[in-house]
Formats: C-alpha cells, sequence, structure tokens
C-alpha cells in the first residue's frame, strides 16, 4: 500500500508542480504535514542535498523522499511517480504545438500560472526560512538565530559578484558546511 501511496502523491506533485524543482516545495511540504515519511526540517535537508548533486531538483527530491519512505523500491516508485506526468503532458504538446502556442487561452493560462508558481515557491522559502532561522514564532524576535542570518545574508550577497555566480551550488553547500562547523565550534 505505501508504494501505492507514493506513486500517487508524487503523481499528483508531478502534474501540478508547474515551474520546474523548486515549484515542488509546498506540495512536498504537505506531504510532511500529512505523513511520516520526513519531516519538514528534513526537507530542508533535501533541498541542500538536490542542490548539490546532477538531476533536476524536484526529481532528486522524489528519490530522497522515496527512498525515506520505502527504501530503494519506494524511491523509484516516487521517482516514476513524479516524471509520469511530465512525459504524457510533454508528448501531447508536442504533438499539437502549433494549436497550443497560437492559443488565446493557454496563453492566458500560463500568464496566470507564472505569477501562482512565483508566488507558491516564495511560501515555500519562507517556510525554509523560517526552519533554517529558527523562527518558532514570527511575533518574538529573540527565536530568530541571528548568526544563521546574517550567513545567508553574506553568501547572498557574495553570490551576487559576476564570478561567483558560476560557481557549482554544491561549491556553496561546502563553504556553509565550513562555515557552520566554524561558528559551533
Amino acid at each position: 500500500m505505501i508504494f501505492f501511496r507514493l506513486f500517487i502523491e508524487f503523481f499528483k506533485i508531478g502534474l501540478f508542480a508547474v515551474g520546474g524543482g523548486m515549484a515542488t516545495l509546498p506540495f512536498l511540504m504537505d506531504l510532511a504535514n500529512s505523513y511520516d515519511w520526513y519531516t519538514v526540517r528534513e526537507l530542508t535537508n533535501m533541498v541542500a542535498i538536490s542542490q548539490s548533486t546532477p538531476g533536476p531538483v524536484g526529481v532528486n527530491m522524489a528519490t530522497y523522499a522515496g527512498y525515506n519512505a520505502a527504501g530503494v523500491l519506494g524511491a523509484v516508485i516516487a521517482t516514476l511517480g513524479l516524471v509520469t506526468p511530465a512525459l504524457f503532458i510533454i508528448v501531447i504538446i508536442a504533438k499539437f504545438l502549433a494549436d497550443f502556442s497560437e492559443d488565446k487561452r493557454v496563453q492566458g493560462a500560463f500568464y496566470g500560472i507564472r505569477p501562482t508558481v512565483a508566488a507558491l515557491i516564495a511560501y515555500a522559502v519562507w517556510e525554509l526560512i523560517k526552519i533554517s532561522f529558527s523562527i518558532t514564532d514570527a511575533h518574538h524576535l529573540k527565536s530568530i538565530d541571528y548568526l544563521s542570518v546574517i550567513l545567508c545574508l553574506a553568501l547572498f550577497a557574495v553570490m551576487q559578484h559576476k564570478r561567483c555566480r558560476k560557481l557549482h551550488p554544491l561549491v556553496w553547500i561546502v563553504i556553509g558546511a565550513v562555515l557552520g562547523i566554524l561558528f559551533k565550534l
């Protein structure tokens, strides 16, 4: 039964997570709250791992979540569930591409979907920020881990430099890990 549930849940994510791997975050957060496959805190680790490994972020996250829930077979089934809708949609769109690209309703739908996906990603980012900075109550500034906030802002500022933008995400993960070790010693 867990394998069927994994396939269905990740199929739904693959069907509705328009906008790439990060668009899966709100759905993955919902799964964390609905099932005991992983916690929201583990989800933040999944994001870091998925950003630093080869392949699409959404696929990496589905594989990780499936493995957490049901081992290797769970990883395979969750990944298949995630990519199956995209395969069908791509085949259909490729077949009728000319009709889809000129249709005003399709253009209108994507016009509305883009900002909606941006809002979903922003919400997921906000949830990750709250976890990463230990924000337990938005009304109490005492709960915020200010060192994490400073580290985030400093690394973000450095990432804006032209040469730094070319660095692989794994480099940033390693830099963050080293800084975290140094700050916590």
